[in-house]
């Protein structure tokens, strides 16, 4: 990761963000573990979504993280990608579908005369 636009993940830092706000810090993590935890859906399938889901955030410690969690809980390179190209077709659906919304906002264009 480029330093001058995201610091490298360290102890420091990630010390520093718990002493700032302890309480919240704690809650956070409480939130993530059970939100991971296998329930309806098992922790592979869900680290596979939020590995999409960071691509369409486009955050680079989620997909660093997520990508690992994933293969910790048996995701293939082969899944880990194709969960991605599925982030890709969302991503891009979404500017598709959205279009609607520019059209609808342009004005009628004039007709040609006869």
């Amino acid at each position: 990761m480029d330093h001058s636009i995201y610091p490298a993940a360290s102890k420091e830092l990630a010390q520093k963000r718990r002493e700032l706000a302890p309480e919240i810090y704690d809650a956070f993590r409480a939130f993530g573990q059970r939100v991971f935890a296998d329930g309806a859906l098992p922790g592979k399938t869900k680290q596979l979504i939020a590995v999409a889901v960071a691509h369409v955030t486009q955050c680079p410690y989620c997909i660093r993280g997520h990508t690992d969690l994933a293969v910790k809980k048996g995701a293939t390179p082969e899944e880990i990608m194709e969960a991605i190209w599925v982030a890709a077709e969302m991503r891009a659906g979404g500017a598709y579908a959205h279009s609607l919304l520019a059209i609808d906002a342009m004005p009628e264009a004039p007709k040609p005369a006869a």
